[in-house]
Parts: structure tokens; sequence; C-alpha cells
């Protein structure tokens, strides 16, 4: 398969299910091991209803993650928005929580739940997690729920998590892995692209990636089965610290002012992503 042909693919599939949810459809059958049964009772709770139908995810990044007050954090192909929301509320009113997705319904959806749940610290944008649309080392935590394994290029994925994320910044993810004695062709037997199987990574390949990026302390713990050799895992990462030295030039950021990073302000108003050239909570001594 194209790149193009894996990215249309899949925003197809996942235009569907956002369709789904906002006519007031599960996305996933029960007992798939994925979608929002992975998510505590209290959690589900607090969201709106869409946002639930809407989670195709294989794991919890949130429960996972220790996001901390105050963080920035970017959740990559961030869909109907649920982990975006439980994140927005872990790092609270002086952080921000940052969704990426290339699906417009998924965006749509995204952020009629963020108006509804009341949460002014989000913040969704359009664009594909090959190349993320946020400057440079402005990313505390990045996580992601069943999503690298759809990327048409994951080196440049683990590249563009590197990128943004700050130096001791963290990358929590839950995904689906091959077990390193499945080949390629085994694992699209198992099932397709955009049912998060045929393009999961194995567990060799993933590490491997990550540390290609120049992300440390990876560790890959798998958490239940999916279908024969294939797995959800928790995966984490981090960034290493900056050693002493010169400090590294700051790309610019640019104003966008387009509707691809239109976010959610108060009483459910669009606003700009930034709201000055670095970006809110500017990480800039400017």
């Amino acid at each position: 398969m194209t790149t193009e042909t894996i990215h249309e693919t899949v925003r197809a599939h996942y235009a569907a299910a956002a369709d789904r949810a906002t006519a007031g459809s599960a996305c996933c059958a029960p007992g798939e091991g994925i979608g929002a049964s992975l998510y505590s009772a209290l959690e589900q709770a607090e969201l709106p209803d869409a946002a639930r139908l809407a989670s195709l995810g294989c794991g919890n990044p949130t429960a996972v993650a220790d996001l901390r007050e105050g963080e920035r954090v970017l959740d990559l192909g961030s869909g109907g928005g649920i982990d975006v929301l439980l994140s927005a509320r872990r790092v609270g009113p002086t952080g921000r929580a940052f969704g990426l997705d290339m699906t417009d319904e998924m965006l749509v959806l995204a952020r009629r739940n963020a108006a509804e749940a009341g949460a002014t610290n989000v913040e969704f944008l359009r664009g594909q997690i090959e190349s993320i649309p946020l400057p440079a080392a402005s990313i505390d935590v990045v996580i992601s729920n069943c999503v690298v394994n759809l990327a048409a290029d994951k080196p440049a994925v683990f590249a563009e998590i590197a990128r943004v994320l700050r130096p001791g910044g963290r990358l929590g993810v839950t995904d689906l892995v091959a077990e390193d004695r499945l080949t390629p062709a085994e694992r699209a037997e198992r099932g397709s692209y955009a049912g998060c199987i045929a393009g999961a990574l194995s567990i060799s390949e993933f590490r491997s990636g990550l540390e290609a990026a120049g992300l440390t302390d990876v560790s890959i713990a798998p958490t239940h089965a999916v279908a024969d050799g294939i797995v959800s895992a928790i995966i984490r990462a981090t960034r290493p610290a900056q050693t002493a030295g010169p400090a590294e030039p700051r790309e610019p950021a640019q104003r966008r002012d387009s509707p691809a990073g239109a976010g959610v302000g108060k009483g459910g108003d669009v606003m700009r992503a930034f709201d000055c050239d670095c970006g809110p909570a500017c990480p800039c001594p400017c």
C-alpha cells in the first residue's frame, strides 16, 4: 500500500466511526479488547457520551502517562477526544491538552465533546502524526492510544515525537505490537491496516524505532492479547535532558489562523491554535 492509500483507508474508516458515535452508536463491539471498556467507570462518567462511544483504543494511556499539574500534553490521533479530555482534567487549568487528528469528522466530534464537557484548556489540531504542527520542544508528555500502528511512516512519527518533546519529556502510549516471531505477512493475515493489526510493528521494531529517534529508557509491557501473536502494550520512553552547553536554536513558531488549528474556547467558541507566535502557555522566555 502507498502512503496515500494508507492515509485514505484509515481516514475513511475513522470518519465512519465518528459518524456512528455522533449518531449515538458505539464504534466497537464488546469483548474485542478495545474501546471504552478499558476506562474506569469513574473516568467514563466524567465524559460526554459521544466521546466514550467514539473510543477505539486498545488501552488507557492517561492511566500510565503520570500526568502532572501544569504540563502540556499531546495526544496523537485524538479521535473523539476521550484521552484529551481526561488529560485536561489531570493537568489542570495551568496545563494544556492538545489533540491531533487528520479526520475532519473526528475533529468536529472532539470539539463538540470538549464544549459539552466545559473544557477550556484543550485544543484540537488537524494534521498527520508524521508531521506534527507544533513547535520543537513544546510538549511535556506525548500520549496516543492504538495509533502508531496506523501510521504510514513510523520512523517519521518517532522523529516527530522526539522533536516536539522538551528535554526530559516523556512518551506514554498504548499500542498494538506483534510478537517478534510474526512476519509482516503473518501480521496482515490477522487483521486489516485500519483495524490496527496489519500495520503493527514487532516489539523489537518498536523499541529500535524509538531508540533510533534518540529516545531512551524505552519499556514495552504487553497487557493483553487481541489476536494470535498480537498484543496490546504499554510503551514508555524519555527524551534525554539537555546536557550543559550552548542552547539549541529554537525554530520559529508561526501563527496558525486557519481552521486546521482551531480549538475550543470558553462556551465552545472556535479559536486559533496559537494566540501568539509561540502558542498558549508560551514556553519561551518572551
